[in-house]
């Protein structure tokens, strides 16, 4: 599909774009692009790395696409966009980047897709990280820095490029775009509301299942039920229902263990990434490596040795006796699995929240507030700043202020204050020694940015 074409990404800096460039480059496609971030100035070290591997810049002011080249852009970008009207006028074709992915992975023999509304990038990574380490080659396109395959000389690993015959990839169903994916194993982490209603969902995901050889399919999810129906199941969970069994979970201070069985055999499993929910999408990822016939002994092995993503409860590091982590979650299921993660151990909560956008704050803003009203433990204190917002005609008629009105209606401390920068302030004047400062939010890579910013001032401090 790659080879001996070009294409123009427009927007190749986003967490999808960004790999799926790495993996037609490595393919043998010439790769150009342009991106509002770097127009802007944000994440420069991550545009000249990308520059470093050949990728050519310019700016998204119509001047970038040429002849010849296949476009590649986001379906919401308006037309009105330079880029997208400059290659209009030359006559490009143009691909969203769920079609460039789906073409790629329906053209191999082995095509594992991961979807799910909460945890599909790191049972994504895990099982990249199983088949690399059992010899299997696979290619991985993930959202997410996967850190096993990032060091100095690829600190955006988000992608892995192996052999094309073995692909690993996250399917969104967000934008629908699921249904372009046809799947060998097809696995559901969870459903639940996110971008869509919960109809919506469950005929997605049954649809996506259904195509599959075998689908994996979470047996603790209640919304998930709908997809266990079918002969060709796989089932997880910790719960009398999974064919793929966990037990025993014990929440440690630099991760968890718990056991797994699987017809005759039990397992013990040690992970380095904390929370019952990551033993559940370590479970999903021992489950689909097993249906390409990896011994779960094998997937053990491996993931006592999974480093985890970037932005997935990654502690960025302790000062004065505060632990600063960063987290990719902005979803009422990933910000309740996050702070349960929090709850397992002592120490209270000073929470950050970027929402990732005023349309989201529309259409699950309560589910939201009452995620956090929930899992805020007495002590817990949460600081919102205003919704990320990068330009363009979007209401923004809801903001912050509604969350946080919602949260403290709840029964939770919450404080709503316009900017990065004061909620910063507050936290800092707020933190003791024993606290954990979590950075929560998506779709602003320089969230990690503002976490280091914040470590550096509390070592100042100490």
């Amino acid at each position: 599909m790659a080879e001996n074409k070009s294409y123009f990404f427009c927007g190749i800096g986003g967490s999808g774009m960004l790999p799926l460039a790495m993996i037609v480059a490595a393919r043998g496609a010439a790769v150009s692009g342009s991106d509002r971030s770097r127009d802007q100035g944000r994440t420069p070290d991550k545009f000249a790395w990308l520059e470093s591997r050949g990728i050519a810049f310019y700016p998204q002011d119509g001047s970038g696409p040429k002849a010849g080249q296949i476009l590649v852009a986001s379906a919401a970008i308006e037309d009105s966009v330079p880029d997208i009207a400059a290659a209009k006028a030359l006559g490009l074709p143009r691909m969203t980047r769920a079609d460039l992915n789906a073409a790629l992975f329906n053209a191999a023999d082995k095509a594992i897709g991961v979807g799910g509304t909460s945890g599909k990038s790191t049972v994504t990574g895990m099982i990249g990280w199983i088949l690399e380490s059992v010899g299997r080659k696979p290619t991985v396109m993930n959202g997410a820095v996967m850190r096993n395959f990032s060091d100095a000389e690829t600190p955006f690993a988000s992608a892995l490029v192996g052999d094309k015959d073995f692909y690993v990839s996250e399917v969104d169903e967000s934008d629908g775009s699921i249904a372009l994916y046809q799947p060998d194993v097809a696995v559901v982490t969870n459903i639940s509301l996110d971008h869509k209603s919960l109809d919506e969902l469950h005929r997605l995901f049954g649809d996506f299942t259904a195509k599959a050889r075998i689908a994996v399919i979470n047996a603790d999810d209640p919304e998930s039920a709908p997809l266990m129906n079918g002969g060709n199941n796989l089932h997880f969970g910790f719960g009398d229902g999974a064919a793929m069994r966990g037990s025993d979970f014990e929440a440690l201070p630099d991760g968890c263990r718990f056991a797994v069985s699987f017809a005759a055999d039990r397992h013990e499993v040690r992970l380095r990434m904390p929370g019952r929910h990551n033993a559940a999408n370590a479970l999903a990822a021992i489950a689909a490596a097993r249906a390409v016939d990896i011994p779960v002994a094998q997937s053990v092995a491996a993931l006592a040795d999974f480093a985890g993503l970037a932005r997935r409860y990654e502690v960025l590091g302790q000062a004065g006796g505060v632990t600063v982590i960063d987290d990719f979650a902005h979803n009422p299921d990933k910000v309740a699995a996050t702070l349960a993660a929090v709850a397992e151990l002592p120490g209270r909560a000073l929470l950050f929240f970027q929402p990732h956008g005023y349309g989201p704050l529309r259409q699950m803003g309560k589910e939201l507030a009452a995620s956090f009203a929930d899992a805020m433990r007495e002590g817990d204190k949460l600081f919102v700043c205003d919704p990320v917002y990068f330009g363009g005609t979007v209401d923004r008629s809801v903001g912050s202020e509604a969350l946080v009105a919602d949260i403290v209606a709840g029964g939770a401390d919450a404080v709503h204050l316009t900017t990065r920068a004061a909620c910063g302030a507050a936290m800092l004047d707020e933190a003791k020694a024993g606290d954990r400062i979590l950075i929560l939010g998506a779709r602003d890579d320089t969230l990690t940015e503002f976490g280091h910013e914040l470590l550096e001032k509390l070592a100042v401090r100490a």
